[in-house]
């Protein structure tokens, strides 16, 4: 990479600041990498045949190199698999394509972008970065992070599903949910960012991630050729398209595809077909308006992956792509995208997820309008899959921070005043307090638990047997311990006497909670340890909530 531009003003920056945050000369956020093409086109032209089959095959391209492998998890170079069906419901003569990232790290485009930001995270030794995200972008940077040693903290509206926030908060990142729009959110995420003196990632303005999306416009060109009569030339589809929120994947494709067109691998550009949720389409509404900039909406979908209600200068940029070569952009209702969803599932074999099923609604819109040529071919981003495991293993049980989004007097979003704002940013990391429930009941655990979260936010681990609680108890380190007497693998008064000789535990205040009949003995032991016993029998839940908040407030 020969510098880093900025695409407002053109100054250009040392090729080594790739994570640089903004234009040091007008202070524009739009940077944009350059490379030296002529150096590069002769050695690609030789031959990639030898490279391994990732993303890191095109390094030349690239803003960094991979100096930190073991972060990398066989990102890139996903299928490019022929929809068959498709083309005969709609009896079209030319190609249909799937490029399926769905088979990425964590099934979704966004690990490109990740793998991309983490290693040069790396390079720059920061350990600590602050991300708000719809969803994907989250996962994706939660496992790269995890694999990199990288503290997350990520900020996430509260309308992205709870099994986006479970499968990001598996890999251990700090979730924060923010009560209000992503654009809210963003603004919440940058001021604490700020305060906190954390790098803050910039999404589609940060150089990383725009560059690890041309990676999909090489594999499609190098992945059709293979396919096509040349055997081995580079080939460009009549048509991209995508289901696009902040709009940085075909942002990068577009660079992609025309730094492969002036390399003179490709001979033509495609057509983008950009698809946005009708609920939140601030990119379609300008362009069917013929505006040069798109005005900011509130977002009102189902569709939350793809909740970007401001997009600011990416829709100028893909609006100059989209009117260069016959591109389109269009909106698709939440009800046409379910149809669309299960059509492409129960005719195509390919589960995926709303956000996905958006752009398979707008393909087939544009098959059926005639916007699609017949012998065109086309290539469509199947961004993510649609199943989440981690709720069988989390359940509702993972740490979750809540910051309501309040306004100042010009209607921008601030942090919240909870204790004062400096508290509340300080204190934000362990504000929640985490119980570990060791009880044999799943009823019994349900009362307690729903008790417990009509009083207060808690983080709640549960176990069903002594050996699942003292697990719980090493891995979660909890501010206090809710133990039943009656377990099938353990009397509870053994585990007891277990804690207690146990220095890593023997401090944690704990209450014993159980319907057993204790003898005096029993009891006094109890007592002697200086543990609260409480009754299940005539459970009276004011005097429970009163030792579970001594208990805690003692601990704390």
């Amino acid at each position: 990479m020969l510098a880093i531009r900025c695409l407002d003003c053109g100054h250009e920056h040392s090729a080594q600041e790739t994570l640089l945050p903004k234009c040091e000369a007008c202070g524009s956020g739009w940077l944009d990498a350059i490379y030296d093409e002529n150096a590069v086109s002769p050695l690609w032209h030789y031959g990639l045949g030898n490279r391994e089959l990732s993303l890191w095959r095109y390094e030349e391209l690239l803003p960094i190199q991979r100096t930190h492998p073991e972060s990398s998890m066989g990102e890139g170079w996903t299928p490019l698999t022929r929809l068959y069906s498709y083309e005969q419901i709609y009896q079209h003569q030319g190609m249909i394509y799937v490029k399926d990232e769905r088979a990425q790290p964590t099934n979704s485009f966004k690990d490109r972008q990740a793998a991309l930001t983490v290693i040069a995270l790396q390079q720059k030794g920061i350990k600590e970065i602050v991300l708000a995200s719809t969803g994907n972008a989250g996962v994706a940077y939660a496992a790269y992070c995890a694999r990199a040693g990288i503290k997350l903290w990520l900020f996430v509206t509260s309308l992205v599903p709870a099994e986006k926030m479970r499968e990001a908060a598996l890999y251990g990142c700090k979730v924060v949910k923010v009560s209000g729009t992503y654009d809210e959110t963003k603004h919440v995420a940058e001021e604490f960012a700020q305060r906190q003196g954390v790098h803050l990632d910039r999404g589609a303005k940060a150089v990383p991630g725009k560059e690890s999306m041309k990676t999909l416009a090489f594999e499609i060109a190098e992945q059709l050729g293979l396919k096509s009569d040349k055997k081995g030339g580079w080939v460009a589809p009549d048509w991209y398209i995508q289901a696009v929120s902040g709009g940085i994947g075909p942002l990068g494709v577009w660079k992609g595809f025309s730094q492969l067109q002036r390399m003179g691998f490709i001979d033509k550009m495609p057509k983008l077909g950009i698809v946005q949720a009708a609920g939140c389409a601030p990119m379609v509404n300008a362009f069917l308006a013929n505006a040069p900039k798109a005005t900011p909406v509130t977002p009102e979908t189902l569709i939350t992956v793809l909740a970007t209600g401001d997009p600011g200068k990416s829709y100028e940029l893909l609006l100059e792509a989209v009117k260069s070569n016959g591109g389109t952009m269009l909106a698709l209702e939440d009800g046409d995208t379910f149809v669309a969803m299960r059509q492409l599932a129960s005719k195509g074999g390919l589960s995926v997820e709303p956000a996905t099923a958006v752009a398979f609604g707008g393909l087939e819109r544009m098959l059926k309008e005639g916007t699609i040529q017949p012998h065109e071919t086309v290539v469509i981003n199947c961004s993510g899959h649609t199943f989440l495991a981690e709720g069988h293993v989390l359940g509702d049980q993972y740490e979750q921070y809540v910051l309501e989004a309040q306004k100042n007097a010009e209607g921008k979003p601030i942090m919240p005043q909870v204790g004062g704002i400096t508290g509340a940013i300080q204190n934000l990391d362990g504000r929640v307090k985490t119980i570990v429930l060791v009880d044999d009941s799943g009823n019994d655990r349900r009362l307690i638990r729903k008790l417990l979260r009509s009083h207060k936010r808690y983080v709640i681990h549960e176990a069903d047997n002594g050996r699942d609680g003292m697990k719980a108890m090493y891995s979660h380190n909890p501010d206090l311990i809710i133990l039943d007497l009656t377990l099938p693998d353990m009397d509870g008064l053994t585990m007891l006497e277990t804690i207690q000789r146990d220095s890593q535990l023997r401090d944690i205040p704990l209450i014993v909670y159980s319907a057993r009949d204790l003898t005096h003995a029993e009891r006094d032991r109890i007592e002697s340890l200086n543990r609260v016993f409480m009754p299940k029998t005539g459970l009276d839940r004011e005097k429970l909530l009163s030792a579970i908040e001594d208990e805690l407030s003692s601990e704390g």
